[in-house]
Order: C-alpha cells, then sequence, then structure tokens
C-alpha cells in the first residue's frame, strides 16, 4: 500500500492475493478424503400423515412439557416443532427434512416399461370398479324389486280387508259406523270370513 497523505484509499497487494489464490486452487485440486454423500431419488410416503387427530383439540403447555407434546406438530427425524398444518405439510416436502431421511430432491426418471405397467394396473382398477357398481347396481335393483312386491302385498291384503268388510256390510245391511250407532257391532264371532 502507498502512504501518501493526499491519497486515502486502500491500495492492495496484488502480488500477496495471487498467492492466497493459488493456494486455495492447489486446495481444491487435492483429492479429498470424504467421498460425496449418495443420497437415494425421492420416493413416495409409504404411511398417512396425521393432520386431523389434533384438529380442535385444546393442550396445557408448561415448561416442564417435552417438545414432542407441546403446541403443533412435532417431527422426531428433523427435532423440530411446527405450529400448524400446512406449515407441517410444507415442513415434510422440504428439502431439510427430505435430506434428513436421507434423500435428494431428484425423482427418478420412469421408462416406457413402467409406464406402460402402471396403465395395465389403472385399467384392472378400473375394471374392479366397474364389477364394484354393477354388483351395487344389481343390489339395489333387487332391493327395490322387494320393496315393490312387499308394496303390492300390501295392497292385496288391504283389498281382502276391504271386500271382507263389505261382506259385512251386505250382511247386516247397513254400514259399520250405522250398526255401531244402534248397537249391533259387539254381537257375533270374532272371526272375518276371509
Amino acid at each position: 500500500m502507498t502512504m501518501r497523505p493526499d491519497d486515502h484509499r486502500r491500495k492492495w497487494d496484488k502480488n500477496e492475493y495471487q498467492k492466497l489464490a493459488q493456494e486455495r486452487l492447489l486446495n481444491q485440486s487435492a483429492p479429498k478424503d470424504e467421498e460425496p454423500v449418495q443420497r437415494e431419488n425421492l420416493k413416495r410416503r409409504d404411511y398417512k400423515v396425521d393432520l386431523d387427530s389434533k384438529l380442535g383439540k385444546s393442550v396445557v403447555i408448561n415448561k416442564n412439557t417435552p417438545t414432542s407434546q407441546s403446541g403443533g406438530y412435532y417431527c422426531n427425524v428433523c427435532d423440530c416443532v411446527v405450529k400448524d398444518s400446512i406449515n407441517f405439510l410444507d415442513h415434510i416436502n422440504g428439502k431439510k427434512h427430505q435430506r434428513n431421511l436421507g434423500m435428494s430432491m431428484k425423482v427418478e426418471r420412469s421408462t416406457v416399461d413402467q409406464v406402460k405397467d402402471r396403465f395395465q394396473q389403472n385399467k384392472q382398477k378400473m375394471a374392479e370398479k366397474q364389477k364394484d357398481y354393477e354388483l351395487e347396481k344389481r343390489l339395489r335393483e333387487a332391493k327395490e324389486e322387494e320393496d315393490r312386491y312387499k308394496e303390492h302385498r300390501k295392497e292385496k291384503r288391504k283389498e281382502r280387508k276391504r271386500k271382507a268388510e263389505e261382506n259385512d256390510e251386505f250382511a247386516t245391511g247397513m254400514p259399520d259406523d250405522m250398526a255401531a250407532i244402534m248397537g249391533f257391532s259387539g254381537f257375533g264371532g270374532s272371526k272375518k270370513n276371509s
């Protein structure tokens, strides 16, 4: 650096910094003892995330409460507490959590055969759903037919009852309510002709 009294700017020693840069390059090009961490590709969760169990519940928290039971959602992989369900979902789908699980954020590319297999599986699922739907439809139709049959039997019973009442009316020559007024309703057997 030059030290002139009228020059207030800082001056750098180019030779010194050039030497430091060369040392840094030598350190970077030297083989490292540590191998880079190989992480597996991102894969689908095999468990269901429980977001509804704490919905609408109140929790009393004091200073002795462990962090896993304090308010919010606890991530045991990252040892952190997230206050609401949306942020918890963001956390478990995020880079830091996936890295702690040993996964990179890269997704495996599917081959043509894998895609064809997936289409075949989806076709089979749709066929099963169609069979289930047809079964449900047949059960519903059978229940409707049974209901119609019961209704028909009820109507027949009512018709027989009405005919029996008409026969009683013709036998006495007067309607039931008229016979009741005159006091004839209590005479006779309890069985009706059917």
